[in-house]
Parts: structure tokens; sequence; C-alpha cells
């Protein structure tokens, strides 16, 4: 139906158009037809009229041979008229040639022109034609369109349909969230009172202590003051009473001085409560802010023996999975990993071998750095559940868990007091908590995630992922200054003598800044060495003589800070990343973990 419209329709228009060439081109050629026919029938006329002379001629050629004499004149006359007559007629019949040369060419332009008329007309179907098929083709797409449109307006209003649903239960979880957080910051709020009710409560309870003992103190001294020296006869110490003591020269009342001979012997000891208190109260030990007197570690920090190692003595599965963290205890006996497993293990180095004496539970996630406090009696992990968390090393017991970053814990430090605990997180923070009331003192926004910290005893430094490490200030909570590296810092480490900062990057680098003249001293580099991860890990050796870092391909570099070379390079024992390394401040070992299961114990023996 829809075919045989169109035919119609450019049939009656071509139809309209042909009408239209006559109506335009026809005054054109009007005169010039009404010409050719006048010229046609004068053409015939002049037939006519030539026949008739011609039959006239015969006759008069018959009348002349039959009468010469007497129609002479006459017919010389008609001669002369006839020829006359002659050439009129053949100048008009030439006109008329003439004239109708002329309309035959205008024939043939015109039949040219109907040909060419002709020609233009076929192309237009043609492109009619073409054009048809197009407004086929191009309807058929309109309704694929259309068809296309109507699905796609009701998936629309599908997913409108979802979309209002899904915020109508976003709302309601929305508003959920708002009371949790209410919720959450009331128990928060009474937690801190009945938190500060209990350390008020303990505050109490150590003074009341701390009077009992006094008073038991000055009661025993008391005791023992009254107590009476033995005197020998034999001893040649002469006793005065206490009148005696009062004058100048009084005597006993004999008249004598009163000499009393006696022999001077060991005084008994006093009681060993006695000697307890008195050792509590000056205190002959110096101790921790948890009040556990420190070993003697930090003499033994301070290591001149140190030897590099050569060859891996023990390789050991560390845990079920990543190891991300290593460290010595202060008195190089313990070894400390922490892993994905959400573990921390603790390891007896002895004799070249590491033996697990115990496992740190407590984190609901993985462990991200480790720290011992400076007796070795505590052990501080940062972990990836948005807290840290404090264990005692003797009982593997879990003391104390700090929350409040809302991102995961990257790094945690002691400060040089002990008392008090740096983290910082990957919300781009640093919190300062009070180990003795177990709050957050402050929170500073540093403008990057923190990827690793270190304490001084009134500066942090941080090392963040926007390539820069930052000098804080605790006291005043400000940036002290800031220094921007070539790549994001993976690691901080310090010098034994707190003058130097060893800091790693993911540009493959490892620099020492000298902290006098904030300034890079030195810049270490290996063609094979390349930072594995954005926590990778570098330390010094004790005496600060050197430098170890794991590479990407499970190789230990180690350089000599003195003369700024490569001194060793120790490629068998892991099989993936290094993503710790920890020195033991003995000198005499190096520990370090990959991103498999694995830990390798290095030595020179």
């Amino acid at each position: 139906m829809a075919g045989r419209r169109v035919e119609c329709l450019w049939k009656r228009h071509v139809a309209e158009q042909l009408k239209q060439r006559d109506r335009v081109q026809r005054q054109a050629f009007e005169e010039i037809i009404h010409q050719y026919n006048r010229l046609l029938e004068r053409s015939d006329l002049q037939a006519v009229f030539s026949e008739r002379l011609q039959t006239d001629k015969y006759e008069q050629q018959n009348r002349h041979d039959l009468s010469p004499g007497v129609d002479g004149g006459r017919s010389d006359s008609l001669q002369q008229e006839m020829a006359q007559m002659r050439i009129k007629h053949q100048e008009e019949l030439t006109d008329l040639h003439k004239k109708r040369g002329e309309l035959a060419q205008n024939v043939i332009e015109l039949n040219n022109q109907i040909q060419h008329k002709d020609k233009e007309i076929q192309s237009n179907e043609a492109k009619m034609l073409e054009y048809q098929q197009q407004i086929s083709h191009l309807e058929g797409e309109c309704r694929e369109l259309r068809n296309s449109l109507a699905d796609l307006e009701r998936a629309n209003q599908t997913l409108r349909d979802e979309y209002d649903a899904l915020q109508i239960t976003f709302n309601a979880l929305d508003e959920k969230l708002r009371k949790t957080t209410d919720d959450n910051l009331e128990l928060v709020t009474r937690w801190m009172a009945e938190k500060a009710q209990e350390a008020n409560k303990l505050n109490a309870e150590n003074e009341k202590d701390s009077r009992r003992r006094q008073a038991k103190l000055q009661k025993e001294l008391a005791d023992a003051a009254k107590e009476p020296l033995p005197i020998e006869p034999d001893d040649d110490i002469e006793v005065l009473s206490e009148d005696a003591g009062k004058g100048t020269g009084e005597t006993s009342p004999g008249g004598q001085p009163s000499r009393t001979p006696s022999k001077r012997t060991s005084q008994p000891p006093p009681p060993a409560g006695l000697l307890d208190s008195i050792t509590n109260i000056f205190g002959r030990r110096s101790v921790n802010s948890f009040g556990t007197s420190p070993e003697p570690a930090e003499a033994a920090s301070m290591c001149s023996d140190v030897r590099v190692p050569s060859t891996a003595v023990h390789i050991f599965d560390a845990h079920d999975g990543e190891v991300n963290a290593v460290k010595f205890s202060p008195g190089s006996r313990l070894l400390a990993t922490g892993g994905m497993d959400r573990r921390v293990k603790l390891w007896e180095v002895v004799s070249g071998h590491c033996e697990l004496k115990g496992t740190l539970t407590g984190s609901n996630a993985g462990i991200t750095s480790i720290e011992f406090d400076s007796a070795g009696s505590y052990l501080l992990a940062a972990s990836n559940d948005f807290a840290s968390r404090i264990w005692t090393v003797d009982d593997s017991r879990l003391r104390h868990t700090l929350t409040g970053h809302s991102g995961k814990v990257l790094s945690a430090r002691f400060l040089l007091d002990n008392a008090r605990i740096v983290s910082g997180s990957y919300d781009r923070t640093l919190k300062l908590w009070d180990l003795r009331s177990k709050v957050c003192m402050k929170t500073v926004f540093a403008g990057s995630s923190c990827n690793d910290i270190v304490c001084t005893e009134q500066c942090v430094m941080s090392g963040h992922f926007d390539k820069k490490v930052r000098f804080w200030d605790i006291r005043a909570e400000s940036i002290v200054r800031e220094l921007e590296l070539l790549g994001r810092v993976t690691s901080l480490d310090l010098n034994h003598d707190r003058t130097e900062l060893l800091v790693c990057s993911r540009d493959d680098l490892v620099k020492i800044i000298d902290l006098r003249s904030n300034a890079v001293r030195q810049t270490f580099s290996a063609q094979g060495f390349k930072c594995g991860s954005d926590f990778t890990r570098v330390t010094f050796s004790p005496d600060g003589s050197y430098v170890a870092a794991g590479s990407a391909d499970g190789v230990l570099y180690i350089w000599n800070v003195l003369t700024g070379k490569l001194d060793k390079t120790l490629d068998k024992g892991h099989s993936s990343a290094i993503n710790s390394v920890s020195w033991s401040p003995s000198g005499a070992y190096v520990v370090s973990v990959e991103k498999a299961s694995k830990a390798v114990l290095w030595s020179d023996m």
C-alpha cells in the first residue's frame, strides 16, 4: 500500500513538472511555431501559384504557336510580367527557404534541449528512486529506533524505580548510621568517663599505698632508732649520757667522766621491708612508664662490633602468608615478626637459629609495623584494623588497644619516655597517645597518608605518600619543616646518636639526611635494587656504619656509609620481594622478611 502511494505521488509530481514546463516554455516558442505554420501555408500557396503559372505558360505557348503574329506584342508583355512575377516568387521562395532553414535549426536546437531535459528527467527519476530507497531505509531505522527508545524508556523506568527503592534504603541506613554514631559517641564518652574514674581510683589507691609505705618506713626508722647499740666492756669508745652531751664539761656524779669500754661489732642488717621501702622511695634503678626496670639494652645497642652478614644461617616460615614487619628487641635476644595472618610472633635467637617463643594475638587485621620499648618489656604493633596494640613480652598478654584512626595504621612508635606513643595512618593523620590515661592527647592532620614514623625526644619525623618528609614539634602541634623527595617515602630510620635520618623512597633510592643541616648527605643506589612496595622498610646498622635494604627481586643490599659504596649483595634466601629488614643491636645478625611467608636470618658465621 505504501509503495503504490509513493508511485502515484512521483508520477503526479512528474506530470505537474511537465505541465509547468509547457506553461513556461510555450510563450518562447509559440511565435516561432505560428510563423512556421504561416510559412507552410504560403509555401503551399506558392506551389498552387506555380502550378497555375505553369498551366498559364503552357497555354500561352500553345496560343503563341497558334497565333504568333497577332499576339506577339501581347505575349512579350506577358512574358515580361511573368518574368517579374517569377523573380518576385523566386525571392519570396528564397526567403521562405531561409526562414525554413532557420526554423529547422530552431527545431534541432529544441530537439536537443528536449533530449537534454529528458536526460535530466531520467537522472532525476533515478535520484528519486534512490531517495525513495533511502527514505524506506530511514523509515525502517526510525521504527527500530522507536522500538529501542520504548525499550530504553521501560528500562529507565525500572532503574528509576530501583533507584527510588535504593534511595529509601540508603536514607534508612543513613539514619541508622547516624543513630549508631550517636550511640558510639555516647558509649565512648561513657567509656572515657569510666576510664577517668578508674584512673582516679588507681591514683587514690597508689597514694594510699604510698602513704602506707611511708608510714611503715617512718615507724621502722623510729623503731630502729630506739634500739640500743650493744657495747662491750673493753671498747675504747666513751659513751656520754644525754645530759652530759648538753653541757660543756659536765661529769658523772662521781666527778669523773663516764667511760664505758666496749667492743665495736657489726650491726645486724635492717629488715627486708625497710630496704625495699628505701629502694622504692629513692629508686636505685630507673623505671619506665609501665613500672618495669629496663634491661641493660641501651649499652648493648651502642655496639661497636658490627659484622656484615655474608650468608643465610636460618631460613624459616614465619607466618601463614605475607610477612610485613620484623624487629629485634633491644637486647638482641628476641625477634618479633608481624604478618597478614593477624599475629605477632616472638622468636628467640639461639646459636644462629630462631625458635618460636610465643604468639601475640588480638589484632583483627594484618600487622603493618612492630616496635619494642627501650626496655624490651613491651611490644607495640600497628594494624590494618585502624588500631595499635601493646602486649607484654613476658606473658604475651594484650594490655592496651588504641583506637581512633579512620584508616589503617601504617606505623606506631614509642617516644623516648616510653609513656607516649605516636601513630601514623592512611587517613592522613598523626595521633599522640598517653599510655597513663590511655587516651589520644593530640591529632594532627598531615595532608597525606603517613607510611612510617621515627621519634626523638620532642620531634616526630613522618614519611608520606606525597613524597615529603615532615618534621613535627610535639609541643606545638605544627610542622617545623618539610623535605620533598623524588618518590613516595616508604621507610624512615635514625642512627644511634639520632643525627642522621635514613629514608627509602619509591624512586629506588636510599638517602641519608643530616638532621643538623637538613640536607641530603648521601644517596645509595644499585643497578638491581628496586623498592618493592609503598611500605618497604630499611635500617641502619647499630653503629650507623652500614645500611641494609631489601629489593623487589628478593636480594638484600648492604651499603657502607663511610665509603658510600655497595658492600654486600645477598641473593640466596628469598624468592619474592623483601618487605622489611632489621639489624640486631648486638651487630651479629640481620633478619629480613618477604611477601611470601619466609624470614631469613643472616650472619657472617
